[in-house]
């Protein structure tokens, strides 16, 4: 804390600092120029006036706060242009503190005011005026100390915002010292913990600590002494009814003016109804899934049935596909019902192939783009069909050949979406067929409406299909 700001706070600093200035003004109006230099080099604002309240003398500091230089002589009681109480009413020069001194003949304490410089910025101080007498005891005048203000109105206007978003905060926020001691406690903290501040205030923070769970509190001091942040650990905490609470919990490190880290804040979050609403999620989806999978084995056997007369191939090549779509559901409703990992899609298209199948698939690509849902069971789709054409006719339908999957991510000013390839190599010569099979088509079908177009090529040395999806 500085001088002024220490001395804007104690009366008793300000007491020694308004008598030193009173020695010091009296022997510079005797004449003492030594005096008159301290009263010059001080950083803190000070000046003088006569006995009628005309200025005969301002340092730097002074001629700072203002933002202008009176005319010695002329300028009568304060150097700045107007003066306001703090409240915004003008405050006439005649009444400022300066005059009350003079005009009473004594020293005037306790009285804030606002000085406006020329640029019309405003600046609140406190004056200390004292009035200086001669030797035969008549009034000769007085010293002035005006201290700036700004930093601790700025720092009480930031204190009372933090206080009021404390107080109105939803969740509880409490702070402690390196020991564990609760220093404050919130409304929130109240509603949640079930005790009131004055039951927590000066008492350890262990009293919310449920029994096995006091290591967790040391190791949390401990983080906080060496500066850490924890961010949103989830624990939980000991109601005074006893009961436990679910809580997600923040904690920062406070530390003092210099720096030294001092204690923590914690910031409880309660996560109970959170943890519900995931575990009611969960059974939605696991009887989601579980009918899905119903419905689709329902479809399976009416195929069955109507497909009797069908050729083997065309049988596994329906349940198959069947199979593909209850496989990407499963996907989907693992952990995100609304999309998937790209790596994930294409290992979940592949994985009904044998072992030996599966080792000759070799995928290259990030790992953290996502598919939404109708993308990621297209996408499915449309992998099986090229996987199913390679291991009958393809790079797989040999021991040698192999498929490489790539994708990369592409993004300008219209739309981000992924490039995805799928090549063979290494199986027999690809001749092009002379028309378009139900799977070529179906790979077409399912994938119209991106945002790229997408290429099938039958190359002789391997299939190629490319092609872009919006993510």
């Amino acid at each position: 804390m500085s001088d002024a700001a220490d001395a804007a706070l104690s009366p008793d600093t300000q007491s020694v600092k308004s008598d030193f200035l009173a020695r010091a003004g009296e022997a510079a109006l005797g004449g003492d120029g030594y005096y008159r230099q301290v009263l010059e080099a001080l950083p803190v604002a000070v000046y003088m006036t006569d006995a009628a309240g005309r200025i005969s003398f301002y340092n730097a500091a002074a001629a700072a706060l203002w933002g202008c230089r009176p005319e010695l002589g002329k300028s009568e009681w304060c150097g700045s242009l107007k003066l306001f109480w703090p409240d915004g009413t003008p405050l006439p020069h005649d009444q400022c503190p300066m005059a009350l001194a003079l005009k009473r003949k004594e020293p005037v304490r306790g009285i804030e005011a606002v000085a406006e410089r020329p640029d019309g910025s405003r600046v609140p101080f406190l004056p200390i005026p004292t009035p200086l007498f001669g030797a035969a005891g008549e009034l000769v005048g007085a010293v002035n100390m005006l201290i700036d203000l700004t930093d601790r109105k700025r720092a009480e206007r930031d204190e009372r915002r933090l206080i009021a978003i404390v107080e109105s905060s939803n969740d509880a926020i409490i702070s402690k010292d390196l020991n564990g001691i609760i220093n404050s406690w919130n409304p929130a903290a109240e509603r949640l913990f079930g005790y009131a501040a004055e039951e927590t205030i000066g008492r350890s923070i262990m009293m919310l600590i449920p029994a096995g769970r006091t290591d967790e509190e040391q190791e949390i001091l401990a983080r906080i002494r060496r500066g850490e942040r924890i961010d949103h650990y989830e624990t939980v905490r000991r109601r005074k009814d006893g009961g436990l609470v679910e809580i997600s919990i923040t904690v920062s490190p406070i530390k003092n003016a210099k720096g030294r880290i001092i204690g923590a804040s914690k910031i409880a979050r309660d996560i109970t109804e959170r943890r519900r609403a995931d575990e009611r999620q969960q059974l939605l989806l696991a009887e989601l899934k579980h009918r899905i999978k119903n419905t689709l084995t329902t479809v399976q056997a009416v195929a069955r049935q109507t497909l009797r007369s069908a050729a083997p191939d065309e049988h596994k090549a329906f349940s198959g596909r069947i199979q593909t779509l209850a496989k990407a559901q499963d996907l989907l409703t693992g952990e995100n019902w609304d999309r998937a990992l790209l790596r994930e899609v294409v290992a979940q298209a592949v994985s009904a192939f044998e072992q030996e199948i599966r080792s000759r698939f070799l995928l290259a690509g990030p790992d953290d783009v996502w598919l939404d849902a109708n993308r990621s069971s297209r996408l499915t789709m449309a992998l099986h069909e090229l996987a199913t054409n390679a291991v009958k006719y393809g790079a797989l339908s040999n021991g040698r050949g192999q498929v490489r999957v790539t994708w990369e991510l592409l993004q300008d000013a219209v739309s981000r979406r992924v490039s995805l390839c799928w090549e063979e190599s290494g199986g027999p010569p690809v001749i092009p067929p002379q028309r378009k099979g139900f799977g070529t088509m179906l790979i077409e079908r399912i994938l119209e409406g991106e945002p790229g177009e997408t290429s099938l090529e039958f190359r002789p040395e391997g299939v190629v299909c490319c092609l872009e999806l919006a993510v």
